[in-house]
């Protein structure tokens, strides 16, 4: 853990997550983290994972759940909404949003792909996802400083290598699939530098 100026970050180190089966056998999903911690499926008010989809097929329903998709690898999926539009997620880092209750049948584009996931119960939080992109070790600048506003931050590597600085800590290097959980950051300096790119997801409890 690290403590900058009475806020605390968790680092989740990407090799550490396990991997679990789906029970269609379509792909894996890796948990990333949760609230509450270790909350099951219907009782979490957000969640984050990294999930392999091998095949195409029905995603399952989240009733109540609002659903933010990032593709991380591979040539992407296009998910097809019933009675509604077509999300195409075809190039890294492009981001889907739907009800977790809507009917939501995946194609994969050609094979296999790797995407980010961040799920939020409706009513009881807020979740927005942003891509951040470093500017260079010999090119970071005031640009690459932001201000972090939210009751949980989550940074996660979704390529690349990245050189995080919280306030007054230590820079922090995040590798891919590495994420940084900061509680209530209130305003806190995050500056990045590195050749790479993370989500930046900001959740407000309501």
């Amino acid at each position: 853990m690290i403590v900058t100026r009475r806020v605390a970050a968790t680092l989740l180190r990407g090799v550490d997550l396990v991997a679990t089966p789906w029970k269609n056998g379509g792909g894996v999903t890796r948990e990333v983290a949760a609230f509450p911690a270790g909350a099951g499926l219907d009782a979490f008010v957000w969640r984050v994972s990294i999930a392999d989809v091998a095949q195409a097929g029905p995603f399952s329903r989240f009733d109540g759940i609002d659903r933010t998709l990032v593709l991380l690898s591979g040539a992407g999926m296009l998910l097809d909404e019933a009675q509604g539009p077509t999300h195409a997620l075809t190039q890294a880092l492009d981001i889907a949003r739907f009800a977790g209750e809507a009917a939501i049948d995946a194609r994969l584009v050609d094979g296999a792909t790797r995407d980010f996931n961040l799920m939020v119960r409706r009513g009881a939080a807020a979740g927005e996802v942003e891509v951040w992109r470093g500017e260079g070790e010999h090119r970071a600048s005031a640009a690459s400083t932001r201000h972090l506003f939210a009751d949980v931050v989550l940074l996660f590597c979704a390529a690349g290598s990245l050189e995080v600085t919280l306030g007054d800590a230590a820079p922090l290097t995040l590798v891919t699939d590495d994420t940084l959980q900061i509680d209530a950051p209130e305003a806190l300096a995050c500056k990045l530098s590195g050749e790479g790119a993370l989500l930046a997801i900001r959740l407000h409890y309501a």
